[in-house]
């Protein structure tokens, strides 16, 4: 039996492909202005059968693509747990959001908390102070790693840290002791995050900043403990909406993708 799992985040769409008890086929692309449309692409050639959407855009493609939807939450706590069996606090930062998650013994949801009314610490964030330093996000982490000075960074608003960052190239701090001052305050903010779930080991490290080295050094090194980050941290939600998809009897038919797609985007153009 083949099952389907899309994450619809803010920054990136992942698609997951379930078929008889493992993952044969993963997708992702940036969302865009139409993520309808990226949804069709990625579903594109894709084997049919059932299809469970999670993140930001999963009520926006509930309608066009009949298929189910779960929360952010249940399908990261199913994903991590397909990953690591032994994971009981899941850390997730994303493009606009960071969430905590605490797991009981036996897999279930016992904590969460989110910082979604604020993008600081999140990819985005990242992606503005590596802009504010000049650099790519790969440098960005490279120069961090380059140094054991760091020159802490006192805001997390977004805009102010960039102003800060800015101030104190200024001044002449050398940019890897700012990078990795960026790195700490981010550590130090999501650490506080998930002590409010009570930190249990395994932790599973998600997410698209999980891809940052520099991060994961930085946040265990303020936990005291060990991360465990998946092979590929981008896609552990919609690998949990696989899984969940996988349990469901009723296969939707390729065309329903297609044809739901393609009328929404006639309308977008009408109104």
């Amino acid at each position: 039996m083949t099952a389907l799992g899309l994450d619809i985040g803010s920054r990136t769409i992942k698609l997951v492909v379930w078929e008889n008890g493992a993952v044969v086929l993963t997708r992702k692309a940036l969302t865009s202005s139409d993520p309808l449309a990226v949804c069709r692409e990625l579903l594109h050639h894709t084997p049919p059968g059932p299809l469970v959407a999670t993140g930001y855009g999963r009520h926006l493609v509930k309608e066009y693509l009949r298929c189910e939807t779960v929360s952010e939450i249940k399908a990261f706590a199913l994903g991590a747990r397909a990953v690591f069996h032994s994971c009981r606090t899941i850390l997730d930062i994303g493009g606009q959001d960071t969430k905590a998650i605490s797991l009981t013994a036996d897999g279930r949801i016992d904590k969460f908390h989110m910082n979604d009314k604020c993008a600081a610490g999140t990819g985005r964030f990242l992606e503005i102070m590596a802009t504010a330093l000049g650099l790519s996000l790969g440098d960005f982490m490279a120069e961090a790693m380059a140094t054991e000075t760091p020159h802490p960074i006192n805001s997390m608003c977004t805009v102010f840290a960039e102003s800060e960052v800015i101030s104190t190239i200024a001044r002449g701090t050398p940019r890897p002791a700012i990078a990795l001052g960026i790195h700490q305050s981010i550590a130090s903010r999501t650490v506080s995050l998930l002590e409010r779930v009570a930190v249990t080991d395994d932790i599973v490290f998600a997410g698209g900043v999980a891809l940052n080295g520099c991060m994961q050094k930085e946040i265990e090194k303020a936990l005291g403990r060990n991360v465990h980050v998946p092979p590929d941290p981008q896609i552990i939600g919609a690998l949990g909406c696989a899984l969940l998809a996988a349990k469901n009897d009723e296969p939707v038919k390729r065309h329903d993708y297609d044809d739901k797609v393609k009328s929404s985007r006639g309308k977008a153009r009408e109104s």
